[in-house]
């Protein structure tokens, strides 16, 4: 019986890679379709299920709109929380490790790596700005955008003489490291101070 299985699949498999090679002449190979493959699974194997495909595991995409829509609908998720979801918003400008970054709806597909900075989400002519660490940016072509920021901090509620005295103790521990691991520390505590400075106009 498992021989005689085996003997089938392998004809199934040989029939296909025919049909393949038959295509495949003077250009690509032609697919075989999901339901043709089941066919061939019900001729060899009738008793077996039909194996999953990738595709099943995943869930349904959303389909890209023909127009372009008139908002961007903004994730923006933390570790513990989550700070906007399927917001619709007019603009997300982002600070990627490329340079300031603006989201308006039919932006073109990208994942941006996030630094230190500024991050201002624009909706009904108000402006929410929030500090963040580092993350990455996720920008689809049905102008969903999500966020994911391991911080994340409203802008009003950073202290300016805290900013500022934590920048200059962060210039003298540079000043001082020896070791190497200090003054990588030291380098990303100034980094950071540095842009929560340049964002608060300090």
């Amino acid at each position: 019986m498992l021989r005689h299985s085996v003997r089938s699949f392998v004809r199934a498999g040989r029939s296909l890679r025919l049909r393949y090679a038959d295509a495949g002449e003077g250009g690509a190979p032609a697919l075989v379709s999901k339901e043709e493959l089941k066919k061939e699974w019900k001729k060899v194997a009738p008793n077996l299920d039909l194996p999953k495909f990738p595709g099943d595991l995943l869930p349904a995409r959303q389909e890209v709109p023909s127009s372009i829509p008139e908002k961007v609908t903004l994730n923006f998720l933390l570790p513990h929380d989550s700070l906007f979801e399927k917001e619709e918003v007019d603009q997300v400008i982002l600070p990627a490790t490329t340079g300031q970054m603006g989201v308006l709806p039919g932006h073109v597909p990208t994942v941006a790596q996030l630094r230190p900075g500024l991050l201002e989400i624009s909706k009904d002519s108000e402006i929410t700005k929030f500090f963040v660490s580092s993350g990455f940016a996720f920008i689809h072509a049905n102008s969903v955008t999500d966020v994911i920021a391991v911080e994340a901090v409203p802008l009003d509620r950073l202290d300016p003489e805290e900013v500022k005295k934590g920048l200059n103790e962060y210039v003298a521990k540079l000043a001082a490291a020896e070791s190497d691991e200090d003054k990588a520390e030291a380098q990303i505590g100034l980094e950071v101070h540095s842009a929560m400075s340049g964002a608060l106009g300090v």
